[in-house]
């Protein structure tokens, strides 16, 4: 043991002479390579089990102390050095820490965000006090003939939404003495606040009562006036059964007002008017009362004019203040009256116990009242004599006005007596503004006149059942479903047709709103929800879902129900997740012949795209879901994804799509979006017959199919189009359609196949074979294969993927194998859209562009002004002219949709804000140019002269959807076809 000890020493001495060799002087190792940790820790068991033998036990205190030794002269790196206790050891293993950068977030934001409670609309806290009970209105529910269901609609900020304001105030008692008064109580999103214009239509429900005091239900959707978002009043006036159009008495008829006119007459809806706005020809325009009364039947008969041009009926429907379907209005001071409403305050003024209809009748039209004799008579009693509606109605009007406006403190006592209403002195101090409103008030009173004419002119749901379910029911009329539909059976199968979802208070999930047709919807009932695309051939689209709580919407709260009988509206909780647009609603087995309501028909087309993506690409899932939800949320809105992986939305117009997009960043998905810039939908078509007959031959070359295209008659794609004809008319009625029409010949006419590229498309493909020449049995057997085909080829065209219009295409000749294997639909219907595509681009093909009327108002010295904006945008006026009654100019025009970005704006900036344009979808136009000329070079940020803009617009759309440069003419010809147009000798510029 001591020789051992002896040798360790004398080895130790040794290497610390030989460790000066091994490090430089700044302390680097330099010496040779050293051994792996593995090989030490086996020497080390070595040398471990050596000192057992010899000293026969292990020195574990001995070891102890040596480690300790080696660990407190080990070199330590700087970074390794722990100066500080760490956070385990200071709050324990079981604590979660979170260590932050500098900087990574700003210190006005917590490390631990408290919990976001996200609202995005105004909601009432607690059931506001109402005139009436809660349980008379759920009584009321229940007899359909004291029930009218009705959409307001009419032009942008003609006083529709100000017009509710007033219903609502006269029905709840505590936001009159409020002075902080609800301002548009159904604009119930912030943000139709901040912008100040009604986005979404937005359903109330109010007990009202009539001239003779008896209470009607009143379910009324009020409903966006801008173009933009008039599907909206589309999903409204479904769920309704008349409408009441508001017409500004200042403006007249407008753009919005012309085509919703045409849209009520369109789903034969009973049509009322309100004249509104009558305060602006007395406090603005200072119309004496005489031309005061020329205007407001001017708009009368405006309205009759437009009225007439829309019923092809014998019997157009008219309105007159005399039949008691106009009424006039001033919303915002609480004024609204009929001839008939007004006859009763002047006999309760007066103590007169006349005939009300009789009376009523004499206060309108060229009628003057005889102070002598007391009695009405056509002729003027004398030269100044003033019509019974000046006399009776508008000087009593314009007299307070006057007095109230011009020398309130002098007159305003002595007016108060006169007509008997009592103001307290609090009342007599008001600002003119409330004042005027409250006198009003106080003086016509509630508005029964309103609710007088709703109640006479716009049938209960049990009146028009019929009609409803003829204009809007898929199915059979005369299965006892559909009966059962008509006379609004309360007892009847459950049928609901919804159009419209509302998004729940935090944006999570959607409250599906409808109208019950038969039966009585119930709280956690089962119910089978069918989609649009529902047949009885195809049962995919359906879902059996439990219908959660039951509301009665009142824009800003609802109220809770446990049932809902049919005639009624209703906000259904818990069913929403298969609903896209509308739905159709039932308690019937699957089994049972039910068929779907007809999707919405709208008067307008989503012609604008935009492509979004999210900033940071891992959450596309998040704006995928938030697509989905917006989709629902807007019933025009549509998004499809381009074989590029583009996600493309389309819309209405630059509003409309800010309005989208404000709600898919803000409300359903809450992250960072890019938007490209926006574009325009194209379509393509021909302006001449083909060249040559083209064929295509099967894969199998078995079959070959020859055909044409030619252009369409003019008119003929928007007949189709509106549903004037129908390809599921019987063959003799469609063939006397076109024979007459169209001066088809009989041939053709009723060889007619389909409409493409759906059942209302504005293309036709017609079999123009010949029985002796092509074996019409086995034509037939692939007919479905070859409309499959026509329908794809129409659907994306070959110069740019975009939908082909106003085309025929010609079946000429078909060559079809016998043996049913050789003909099948995986052979036939490529085909098919091949010879259709080559037939297309045989025939002078071109890009059709969206055409937007606008129509703007500004005053006479800036209509110069509005000329050189439409001029610098390709747009060309069609009509102005001054606004009768008022300074300013109406100017209509046409403006393609695609310079129309920024076009609102730009007129702002030239004509000092002083101008308003409204713009709308029309009509489609051919771009000038040819889209193949290949002679046309497109230069980068170069405007390009007006003969190259197809050529331009083919290629940036091609660019934009990932295909290749230009059109490849070997993608659709067969080499026996090439061959055919080479023998020909037919040049082509197409290579």
């Amino acid at each position: 043991a001591t020789k051992i000890n002896w040798l360790g020493e004398s080895c130790h001495i040794f290497q610390q002479a030989m460790d000066v060799d091994l490090y430089d002087e700044f302390g680097n190792y330099i010496g040779p390579e050293l051994d792996s940790d593995e090989e030490e820790e086996d020497d080390d068991e070595d040398y471990a089990d050596q000192d057992q033998d010899v000293n026969g036990f292990d020195d574990d205190d001995g070891a102890g102390g040596e480690e300790e030794e080696v660990s407190a002269q080990a070199v330590v790196l700087h970074e390794d050095k722990q100066y500080y206790p760490s956070a385990a050891d200071v709050y324990g293993p079981e604590v979660e820490t979170i260590v932050q950068e500098e900087d990574a977030q700003p210190l006005t934001q917590p490390i631990i965000q408290p919990v976001k409670i996200k609202k995005f609309s105004h909601v009432e806290k607690d059931l506001p006090v109402t005139c009436y009970n809660l349980e008379f209105l759920a009584d009321l529910m229940d007899n359909p003939n004291l029930v009218r269901n009705i959409s307001l609609v009419g032009h942008l900020h003609h006083g529709k939404s100000t017009f509710v304001d007033c219903l609502i105030h006269q029905t709840h008692p505590e936001f009159r003495s409020k002075e902080d008064v609800p301002v548009r109580y159904t604009d119930t999103l912030f943000t139709e606040g901040e912008r100040g214009l009604s986005i979404k239509a937005t359903p109330i429900t109010l007990v009202m009562q009539d001239v003779r005091n008896k209470s009607f239900l009143m379910n009324i959707f009020d409903t966006p006036g801008h173009v933009n978002f008039s599907d909206e009043v589309t999903a409204a006036m479904r769920l309704s059964d008349g409408v009441v159009v508001f017409v500004d008495a200042a403006e007249g008829v407008m753009l919005n007002t012309q085509r919703l006119l045409k849209h009520a007459v369109q789903e034969r809806l009973a049509i009322t008017v309100c004249i509104n706005k009558v305060d602006r020809l007395i406090l603005e325009l200072k119309l004496p009362p005489q031309d005061a009364y020329y205007k407001l039947r001017h708009i009368v008969e405006e309205v009759n004019s437009l009225l007439q041009q829309y019923t092809d009926q014998e019997n157009p429907q008219t309105i007159s203040p005399l039949l008691g379907n106009v009424c006039f209005a001033s919303s915002q001071y609480s004024l609204c009256f009929t001839l008939k409403s007004f006859a009763k305050t002047y006999c309760q003024h007066y103590g007169y116990e006349l005939p009300l209809e009789d009376f009523a009748r004499r206060l309108w039209g060229d009628i003057y009242f005889n102070p002598r004799t007391r009695k009405f008579t056509k002729k003027p009693p004398t030269s100044t004599a003033q019509r019974s509606f000046v006399e009776f109605i508008l000087e009593p009007l314009y007299k307070i006005f006057a007095h109230i406006v011009g020398d309130v403190d002098t007159h305003l006592l002595s007016l108060m007596e006169e007509l008997g209403i009592h103001m307290s002195k609090e009342e007599q101090k008001m600002n003119i503004r409330p004042l005027l409103k409250l006198f009003m008030t106080k003086f016509i009173g509630d508005f029964e006149g309103f609710v007088d004419m709703c109640v006479q002119h716009i049938p209960s749901p049990k009146a028009y059942g019929k009609q409803k379910v003829e204009t809007t029911y898929t199915g059979p009329l005369d299965a006892q479903l559909a009966e059962s539909m008509m006379v609004c059976d309360p007892e009847g199968p459950l049928v609901v047709h919804t159009t419209k979802q509302y998004p729940n208070q935090d944006a999570t999930a959607f409250h599906v709103f409808g109208r019950v047709l038969s039966g009585t919807i119930h709280a956690n009932q089962d119910v089978r929800v069918l989609g649009e695309k529902y047949t009885l051939m195809d049962e995919e689209d359906s879902r059996i879902l439990t219908v959660g709580r039951l509301w009665v919407s009142e824009g800003r709260y609802n109220i809770e129900v446990n049932a809902v009988p049919a005639g009624n509206w209703v906000l259904i909780e818990g069913i929403d997740e298969p609903i896209v647009k509308t739905a159709t609603i039932t308690d019937l087995p699957p089994s049972s012949e039910l068929h779907i309501f007809r999707p919405l028909k709208f008067n307008t087309q989503s012609v604008i795209k935009i492509a979004v993506e999210p900033v940071n690409p891992s959450e596309l899932p998040k704006m995928l879901d938030g697509l989905r939800k917006v989709n629902k949320s807007y019933p025009l809105l549509s998004n499809k994804v381009e074989e590029s992986g583009e996600h493309i939305i389309l819309g209405t117009g630059e509003l409309y799509l800010d309005c989208v997009m404000h709600d898919l960043r803000k409300m359903y998905s809450e992250i960072d979006i890019k938007v490209a810039d926006p574009v325009v939908s194209f379509c393509e078509t021909v302006v001449d017959t083909s060249s040559l007959k083209c064929f295509a031959e099967t894969p199998n070359k078995r079959n070959k199919i020859t055909m044409i295209a030619e252009p369409l008659e003019r008119g003929l794609a928007e007949d189709i189009e509106g549903e004037v004809v129908q390809i599921n008319w019987d063959r003799r009625r469609l063939g006397e359609f076109f024979q007459t029409r169209y001066d088809w010949d009989v041939l053709a006419a009723r060889s007619i196949w389909a409409f493409g590229p759906n059942q209302s498309g504005p293309n036709i493909l017609v079999d123009d074979t010949l029985p002796s020449e092509v074996d019409k049995n086995l034509l037939s057997s692939v007919r479905d294969s070859i409309v499959q085909g026509f329908q794809w080829g129409t659907r994306e065209g070959p110069l740019c993927e975009e939908p082909i219009r106003n085309c025929k295409f010609k079946i000429l000749d078909a060559v079809i194998a016998e043996e049913p294997l050789h003909r099948g639909g995986g052979q036939v219907i490529p085909t098919a859209r091949r010879v259709a595509y080559s037939a297309f681009l045989m025939a002078t093909p071109r890009l059709m562009e969206p055409y937007y009327f606008v129509e703007i108002q500004a005053p006479a010295d800036c209509v110069s002004s509005v000329y050189t904006v439409l001029t610098k945008r390709r747009g060309h006026v069609t009509q102005d002219a001054p606004v009768a009654g008022s300074p300013l100019y109406t100017i209509k025009a046409f403006i393609p949709a695609i310079d129309s970005f920024g076009f609102e704006t730009d007129l702002r900036m030239h004509t000092q804000g002083q101008a308003f344009c409204l713009s709308v979808f029309h009509h489609w136009q051919i771009v000038p140019g040819d889209p193949l000329d290949k002679s046309i070079v497109i230069r980068p940020l170069e405007p390009q002269p007006a003969t190259h803009l197809a050529r331009e617009f083919m290629i940036k759309t091609r660019r934009r959807k990932g295909l290749s440069e230009d059109v490849s003419i070997n993608k659709f010809f067969d080499d026996p076809m090439l061959l055919e147009l080479a023998r020909q000798d037919v040049t082509l510029n197409y290579a």
